[in-house]
């Protein structure tokens, strides 16, 4: 028999591990990897456009996953497969990730193909493990949860990607590209790999101790699968517009959450083209993961007084600071500035804006619906790198890639006020006694 605390803790422990993929490959490794030798082949005077090629890279990863998010959420509550699901999810993000550590000088192509099959692995097991969490506890103690599993992944992540710092400085470099610029190739190559490896490891608990949640059974019989999934998924798009409330926090997310996740993408490759060096970079971003620790957790404890909706509106507006900050940066001393804002904020606003969907969504369509949250997500999540890497291109600079992030916190945020979050949960417990 095992034990609520041990099935929450393996729960959480899978955000350690995945999270080696978002710090590591995502946000601090791989960008400069993409710039200084993926495309080492390009003139230094078009450095601006591997800037762009990152940007349209991201795009098309979050494309593909919200594709396939689609059709994947009402598959796994009908057939029980959630775990099945993240499983098969997880082994081919680690493959990919381990994959990128035998990338070389001018393989643009290559890293960006393995990254976006590691990408496809991370975010489409994101919809089953996300979907996990309301079959976890009660929605009073999911802020709790989910704020503990982000202050998990902040740990898991800033410890290796501390080891990788040390790779990065401690391992030999050698010249690289058309300007015959000393990189730290070899490092970088063994952090990536160890993403993978560090993910795959850190995911084993959640597969062992966390129990599958039963699924739907829609009194269909002998019916093909996929033929459900579509009807199901044609009915999720007329079931959301009875939840009025839940679309609007979908609608704001959608926004919100686009600008967070295109900073996350593009900070490191951003501060390498206007110069900021490779050990700032990553030890910036180091940063942020510790700082994330005891503040995600804060965040936890703020929601119990402003409010889950409140708290992460706070969020959002110390992120327009940062972007304000962002748009003026020449050094690295404002990288390491910066970081830690984002530090003191990105892990509760991403954490509660979880809990907060969790809360509101009915737990009989909590696969499926959450499959929707996500697919609200990837689908915006398209528009941020690509409008980034569109403006950047266009202007030959990032400086106005970030500027036009803007755009997506202050919509968001507008949305984000005007959802009635009492009248969405009840709406929700209401739709759960009706199951039953």
């Amino acid at each position: 028999m095992k034990t609520e605390a041990r099935i929450i803790r393996s729960w959480c422990m899978f955000d350690w591990g995945n999270s080696a993929f978002a710090t590591t490959v995502m946000a601090a490794v791989l960008p400069i990897f993409y710039r200084n030798v993926a495309t080492a082949n390009l003139p230094h005077d078009q450095q601006y456009l591997a800037t762009s090629l990152w940007g349209y890279t991201t795009a098309t990863a979050m494309l593909l996953v919200a594709f396939l998010s689609l059709l994947l959420g009402p598959v796994a509550d009908f057939s029980s497969s959630k775990k099945r699901f993240l499983f098969w999810f997880t082994g081919l993000g680690v493959l990919a990730t381990i994959g990128l550590g035998f990338m070389g000088a001018g393989a643009w192509i290559g890293v960006s193909l393995l990254f976006i099959l590691g990408n496809i692995g991370f975010a489409g097991g994101e919809v089953f493990y996300d979907s996990l969490l309301p079959h976890l506890a009660p929605s009073v103690d999911m802020d709790r949860i989910s704020t503990r599993a982000y202050a998990y992944g902040y740990i898991g992540g800033g410890l290796l990607l501390a080891v990788n710092i040390v790779m990065i400085y401690l391992l030999p470099t050698r010249p690289v590209g058309m300007e015959g610029t000393e990189t730290p190739v070899l490092g970088m190559q063994l952090s990536l790999a160890s993403a993978g490896l560090w993910w795959g490891f850190f995911s084993v608990p959640l597969f062992r101790h966390v129990p599958e949640p039963p699924g739907v059974r829609l009194g269909l019989g002998g019916e093909n699968p996929l033929r459900i999934t579509m009807r199901r998924l044609g009915k999720t798009f007329r079931d959301i517009r009875e939840y009025r409330q839940l679309f609007l926090f979908i609608l704001a997310f959608w926004f919100y959450n686009d600008g967070i996740g295109t900073i996350i993408k593009m900070a490191t490759a951003y501060g390498d083209e206007i110069g900021i060096s490779t050990l700032d970079l990553v030890g910036a971003l180091l940063v942020v993961q510790f700082v994330g620790i005891p503040c995600t957790f804060l965040f936890g404890k703020i929601s119990g007084k402003l409010g889950t909706r409140q708290s992460i509106l706070l969020g959002l507006v110390v992120y327009l600071i940062i972007l304000i900050g962002a748009c003026f940066m020449t050094t690295a001393l404002h990288f390491w500035m910066l970081a830690f804002g984002v530090g003191l904020v990105q892990g509760g606003t991403q954490a509660l804006s979880r809990s907060l969907f969790a809360s509101i969504v009915p737990k009989a369509k909590s696969a499926e619906f959450f499959s929707f949250y996500n697919i609200s997500g990837k689908f915006a999540g398209v528009a941020g790198p690509l409008v980034f890497g569109v403006v950047s291109q266009l202007f030959k600079t990032s400086r106005l890639g970030i500027a036009s992030l803007f755009v997506f916190f202050i919509v968001g945020g507008l949305l984000l006020w005007k959802v009635d979050v009492e009248e969405a949960r009840r709406i929700a417990n209401t739709a759960d006694s009706l199951e039953n």
